[in-house]
């Protein structure tokens, strides 16, 4: 039966009686926008993009080759030792001695090289292991003994830093010979560290995202009780993101000796780990646990470097420039705190 004027008229409608879903580019704009407000990351994401932006239009020496290996440089150790904080704040810990097993690393290869005639490449391996052992020693106090994470991992950064500071006397040193060409692959080529950091985050993204470890972390996080009545081994997942957070800090150290040609003891401490700390919170992951990203760090991370190093390419002194520091933290935060609280009610609808 064919139809009438009337009914070829009358505007289309779904089965369900609903109107038909909106055609066109502006459609397909709004959802994609839709989705990628969504993300987690979004609202980090614009922030780095409106800086680098802002940056690149206001001074053109911002994008030159020079700049973008210095910002790099300034990038790549937040966002590695910001892997592994993720990883414990996900699951409810926090360690503030990464700074200065960053710190000692490179200042235990010489140690082991120049004192003790240790082959380079051992040397090297000795000192990421140290590392881990230090992130064990942070873990069995606070997950056996029962010290909270902040007081445990407070004690041993001033641990490492009176013997770093005892045994080196508090003065730089060279990087020691036989090391020369490994650690061009580690930290003295101009890129090496940012192509480890973005590998580095690949790699953590999927275990954190598709692997049973990162599943188990963000339900350790989020629910310890739940999470070991599940059958997780909450302790053992508590262990390994220490030990990761050790390893990682450690691979910094020897990657900023390396770039910089100079063992110093002035290098890590308290800012390294707090801004690594920051980037994670920035990039979305809760003090509190149970939820965390790491590409959100990698966009914290970036977020971070892009302040520090586009000030001081406009010349900012360094006296305000916390000062500007903190408060972009706070908008950027605040942002971030809001997007979540319109996510969460799109979702609730």
């Amino acid at each position: 039966m064919s139809e009438t004027a009337e009914q070829r008229a009358a505007p289309r409608t779904s089965p369900a009686g609903a109107p038909p879903s909106p055609a066109g580019p502006w459609a397909f704009l709004r959802r994609g926008s839709a989705a990628f407000l969504r993300q987690r990351e979004a609202t980090v994401f614009v922030v780095a993009a409106v800086l680098f932006l802002y940056f690149t239009v206001s001074n053109p020496a911002f994008l030159t080759k020079t700049n973008m290996i210095v910002l790099t440089q300034d990038a790549a150790p937040i966002i590695i030792i910001a892997i592994g904080e993720v990883f414990l704040l996900i699951c409810g810990e926090i360690d503030l001695s990464a700074g200065f097993t960053y710190a000692f690393a490179p200042f235990l290869m010489h140690y082991l090289i120049d004192f003790y005639g240790v082959p380079g490449l051992l040397a090297i391996l000795l000192s990421l292991f140290m590392g881990v052992v230090v992130g064990w020693v942070n873990a069995f106090l606070t997950v056996t003994v029962g010290v909270p994470s902040f007081i445990t991992t407070l004690g041993t950064a001033f641990v490492l830093d009176g013997i770093m500071l005892t045994t080196s006397h508090a003065e730089p040193v060279s990087i020691p010979g036989p090391v020369q060409g490994i650690g061009h692959w580690i930290g003295t080529y101009a890129w090496s560290m940012i192509i480890w950091a973005v590998v580095l985050v690949a790699i953590f993204h999927v275990v954190l995202t598709r692997t049973r470890w990162g599943l188990h972390t963000i339900s350790t996080g989020g629910n310890i009780t739940g999470a070991r009545e599940a059958g997780i081994h909450v302790g053992r997942i508590k262990y390994g993101n220490f030990m990761l957070t050790g390893l990682l800090s450690a691979l910094v150290g020897l990657q900023v000796a390396f770039q910089t040609s100079s063992i110093d003891p002035s290098n890590g401490g308290f800012l390294a780990m707090f801004y690594a700390v920051t980037a994670a919170v920035i990039g979305g992951t809760a003090m509190l646990g149970g939820v965390g990203t790491v590409l959100g760090a990698f966009l914290g991370a970036a977020v971070i470097a892009i302040l520090t190093n586009g000030f001081q390419i406009q010349g900012v002194s360094a006296n305000p420039l916390y000062i500007i520091f903190g408060g972009a933290i706070l908008v950027a935060m605040i942002a971030n705190v809001s997007l979540a609280r319109i996510r969460g009610e799109g979702s609730s609808r």
